[in-house]
């Protein structure tokens, strides 16, 4: 994976909890602080989204009868909320961190503006973006390939509960093969829920490989960005 030096991470909020049910783990977002630090000071330029779905996921609201519109508001409230808790670890760390959210809300945290968190990456900043695109229907896997687009990211990376894409469910399939790399095309008609088709659409059109990797596995953001790691990375397909 060597070459990229200005990446996206996306995490699922669900990362977060820990080995709870729901809510925030403060040592599980401390030891996720650390991963990202390191990555940091490897030399890499970092921009982070964080999912809510480990405090209000809307789609689910929406199931339940909710307004699918309100629920998703409230959802990216929660990104808000997951957002400030990893600025806040990192800061512990000494990491300088800023978080811009695509719903003002100045009392705490920026508006998402693209030129002052292009200065904060080069001022050694990281950045977090939080709620999303700022609409709903849209999810933070939409969000991430916007911003890793707009940040010219070369890279956005998927931390996850297996370490890449397979064929087939890992966790009901022993038998799914693994891709070391697999093409956006086949992402998107095979189904292979990488992340959501319009975000896939999003980094095909602009280029933006996507690399999918563990992120229980302690220190393996690192290892990845250093070409060491296992995940599947996810990009044009080499034509003869």
């Amino acid at each position: 994976m060597r070459g990229f030096n200005r990446i996206l991470l996306k995490l699922s909020g669900e990362s977060l909890m820990g080995d709870g049910q729901f809510g925030i783990d403060p040592e599980t977002v401390s030891r996720l602080a650390e991963e990202v630090k390191a990555a940091k000071d490897d030399g890499n330029e970092i921009c982070l989204v964080i999912g809510g779905g480990n405090i209000f996921r809307g789609m689910a609201g929406a199931a339940k009868g909710m307004d699918r519109a309100q629920a998703d508001y409230m959802g990216m409230l929660a990104t808000v909320m997951n957002a400030l808790a990893m600025q806040n670890a990192l800061e512990q760390l000494g990491v300088g961190t800023r978080v811009q959210s695509a719903i003002e809300m100045d009392q705490v945290c920026e508006p998402v503006i693209r030129r002052r968190a292009l200065r904060h990456l080069e001022k050694g900043r990281i950045v977090i973006f939080a709620a999303g695109v700022g609409s709903p229907y849209f999810t933070t896997d939409s969000g991430a390939a916007l911003r890793a687009a707009e940040m010219q990211c070369d890279a956005l990376f998927k931390g996850t509960s297996v370490d890449g894409v397979y064929d087939d469910d890992p966790k009901k399939n022993p038998k799914a093969v693994r891709f070391d790399t697999v093409g956006y095309d086949q992402v998107l008609s095979d189904n292979l829920k990488v992340m959501d088709a319009s975000a896939v659409a999003l980094c095909r059109d602009n280029d933006i490989p996507i690399v999918v990797f563990s992120i229980r596995e302690r220190g393996n953001l690192a290892k990845v960005l250093a070409g060491e790691g296992i995940a599947t990375i996810v990009r044009h397909k080499e034509t003869n």
